[in-house]
């Protein structure tokens, strides 16, 4: 009688995963046809390849946060301060903010966005909550309006404008439409085109407004532009939604900064705001902002408020419980004692005077060397980003060729300019142009 040869123990874990593997085999909902791959996004693309770069020439203007003169990260002196006194507090802990997060920073950031004298405070009809910055507060937003708005109406945003307001408003489920904003032409604003678009866009629309330092273009309107803006939108009973990113940090003067919201509540506009401390404090990572409801005044707008303030709650509760309370802190610590708030003030000078003087010094360079077009929308823009004017095919020369880094749009960041590579930048423009035009 012949026996079989015994079995290996190797073999017969194979038999043994073989057939687990097959009983436990599972067909992929999330197969490669049913999950494209996601296109990379442009900006974190372009910071990328810049950090790749071997080269001792390479110029960043993709990054959107502010450098200094030697193309470092800036500390705000008043931050640095803020941040001792936190470290030194021996009540310090780290529980839980509330729902609507730390109410002593909502409330000083209700009173800069608005004004502290405001009709929306002493009539209590404006409610507050701190978010994931100014991304988190343009979400929030609209996650509420997609929810409780009754029409569901459209929500209109300018051409262009920041690439995530496409994303953040399509994932809450509001339907988009444009404005015309950016005039190629002139390089600065399509006023008729905008108040054409607006006097079109069905009754009660959401219209989406950049209250300074329109990102990525650089172009504000005047005081006057925006009366005549608030008219039209009264007209149209639209419902203004503002984002703000950049106050005091576009022109160095935080009033002047936030005058168009100003001007739009004491119009009595039922609105609201998005509001980033990201670039004005310097706190980029820190992910700190707020988000502003403002009802309209009436009988029954306090009343309102509450209610919106409470599903507000509900929306903020699902996403995210309880905002981050590092970066509120030191917020709430300057804006709250009048010895810092000054000094804030004072820094927010340098940085946006530092990028004045480089908007200055490109422009100097450029029309000394004679580059041909115009550059004086180099000046008139305002804030951290401009619209050159250059074109996708001359952006990438810019970078095979001479380094420089930017979006293919044209859009720099006036922050990545310094007394070190502007000449540089200025050559390499003009170059550019030269051999495109």
């Amino acid at each position: 009688m012949v026996q079989n040869a015994p079995t290996s123990p190797s073999s017969a874990r194979d038999r043994l995963s073989s057939l687990t593997s097959h009983i436990m085999a599972t067909s992929s909902v999330f197969t490669p046809a049913n999950v494209a791959a996601a296109p990379e996004d442009p900006l974190f693309g372009l910071m990328k390849a810049y950090r790749e770069d071997p080269s001792d020439k390479k110029v960043d203007l993709g990054i959107g946060a502010y450098r200094d003169n030697n193309a470092k990260p800036w500390i705000l002196p008043v931050v640095k301060k803020a941040d001792d006194a936190i470290h030194n507090d021996p009540n310090l802990n780290h529980e839980y903010l509330s729902i609507g997060g730390l109410a002593d920073f909502t409330a000083a950031a209700q009173k800069l966005i608005v004004g502290a004298d405001s009709a929306a405070i002493r009539e209590n009809r404006i409610c507050s909550l701190q978010t994931i910055s100014g991304t988190g507060a343009v979400h929030l937003g609209g996650a509420f309006l997609s929810k409780f708005h009754p029409q569901k109406p459209t929500i209109y945003l300018s051409n262009p404008t920041w690439a995530n307001h496409n994303q953040i408003f399509t994932n809450v489920g509001l339907k988009i439409a444009t404005y015309p904003y950016f005039s190629q032409q002139t390089k600065g604003l399509d006023f008729d085109g905008m108040l054409q678009a607006l006097r079109a866009a069905p009754a009660g629309s959401i219209i989406l407004l950049h209250a300074c330092a329109h990102n990525p273009t650089g172009v504000d309107p005047s005081q006057d532009q925006w009366r005549q803006i608030a008219t039209v939108m009264r007209e149209r009973s639209h419902f203004p939604f503002f984002d703000t990113a950049y106050q005091g940090f576009a022109s160095g003067d935080l009033t002047r900064d936030a005058w168009a919201i100003h001007y739009f509540v004491e119009q009595g506009f039922e609105l609201c705001v998005a509001q980033s401390f990201a670039k004005n404090f310097g706190l980029y990572g820190e992910r700190t902002g707020a988000f502003h409801f403002v009802s309209a005044p009436g009988a029954d707008a306090a009343a309102a408020n509450r209610n919106i303030a409470s599903q507000l709650a509900i929306l903020q509760r699902s996403e995210i419980s309880n905002p981050p309370a590092y970066g509120a802190r030191i917020a709430s610590r300057v804006l709250n004692d009048p010895s810092l708030f000054a000094e804030w003030e004072e820094d927010l000078r340098t940085m946006s005077g530092r990028i004045q003087e480089m908007r200055r010094g490109l422009r100097e360079r450029l029309e000394a060397r004679g580059t041909p077009g115009s550059w004086d929308h180099i000046t008139s823009q305002i804030g951290m980003f401009s619209f050159t004017g250059l074109t996708e095919a001359q952006v990438k020369v810019l970078r095979d060729e001479w380094h420089v880094y930017m979006t293919k749009n044209g859009r720099i960041s006036m922050a990545g300019l310094n007394t070190h590579n502007i000449d540089y930048f200025a050559e390499a423009v003009d170059s550019v142009v030269r051999a495109t035009s």
